[in-house]
């Protein structure tokens, strides 16, 4: 009992470094465009059925009369991340760049290699190839799984003399102060489970089943706020509050362990003295 003790108490332990470092990194991200805090899952490393005989309790197989009470955790362990995808506060920047995307949905990317990801952050910039990228250089895709580029044949050359705009419903325009050029519609795009969805960094999700289907998000579930930028959904009272209750848990196993290491010092000395 004394070993079992040690293991219960090193898997908690472990799970528990876990979660202390999930937390640091949500902590990490609250001023991150479009971040999305993470969530560990963990599950029970084995069971040991409970039983009463005689008033009293017992673990084992259950004997004659012997009464069951249910299960006892003999420890966990991190079983998987899971992401938070409610809606963050928006927050004005008045660049025409930025775009806050409020309510379902995702923008699309594409890197150089052809990589797909999909994103919440709309903090965006135009390419020397007049191409609407991510600050990290990925293509940021339309409805049709384009390359949105913010010129067309009928525009004049000299693009910085044009007002990009873009409506609620995601369509993109060029203004000159007298004409509007059509250059295409954002892609907002969902997926049938988000659970499903893992990171691949820079604010970037991936579906990682082939099975999870990519929908498209329909106008009506959906705006686009020009010159503006949802924040990060993390919040720092929260995290804070949890890395607090994790690292009093882990001084609680850390105890665990340490009554357990006297008792078998104990029982060595006792065995040693009988023998």
């Amino acid at each position: 009992m004394i070993l079992r003790g040690f293991e219960s108490a090193s898997n908690g332990m472990l799970s528990l470094m876990d979660n202390l470092d999930n937390t640091a990194n949500n902590l990490a991200n609250v001023n991150t465009s479009g971040y999305k805090k993470s969530m560990l899952t963990f599950k029970n490393t084995m069971d040991s059925a409970v039983y009463q005989k005689n008033g009293e309790l017992i673990k084992g197989q259950s004997t004659g009369s012997n009464r069951y009470l249910g299960e006892l955790s003999m420890g966990s362990e991190t079983m998987k991340i899971t992401y938070d995808f409610t809606q963050g506060g928006l927050s004005k920047t008045n660049v025409p760049f930025d775009f806050a995307l409020q309510g379902d949905g995702f923008f699309k990317v594409m890197d150089r290699d052809g990589n797909i990801g999909y994103t919440r952050n709309g903090s965006f910039c135009k390419n020397s190839q007049q191409f609407l990228t991510t600050k990290e250089g990925d293509y940021v895709l339309d409805n049709q799984n384009r390359p949105i580029r913010l010129y067309n044949d009928d525009m004049e050359e000299g693009t910085e003399a044009y007002q990009i705009l873009v409506t609620e419903q995601g369509n993109i325009e060029a203004f000159d102060g007298k004409n509007r050029f059509a250059l295409g519609t954002f892609g907002i795009f969902n997926f049938s489970d988000k659970e499903d969805l893992r990171s691949v960094g820079y604010s970037k999700f991936a579906p990682r089943s082939e099975n999870n289907q990519e929908l498209v998000t329909p106008p009506t579930k959906f705006t686009i706020q020009q010159g503006m930028l949802e924040m990060s959904n993390s919040n720092v009272i929260r995290e804070m509050l949890n890395t607090i209750n994790t690292n009093r848990n882990y001084e609680s196993l850390s105890r665990v362990v340490t009554t357990n290491s006297d008792l078998l010092d104990s029982a060595i000395s006792v065995g040693r003295i009988r023998s």
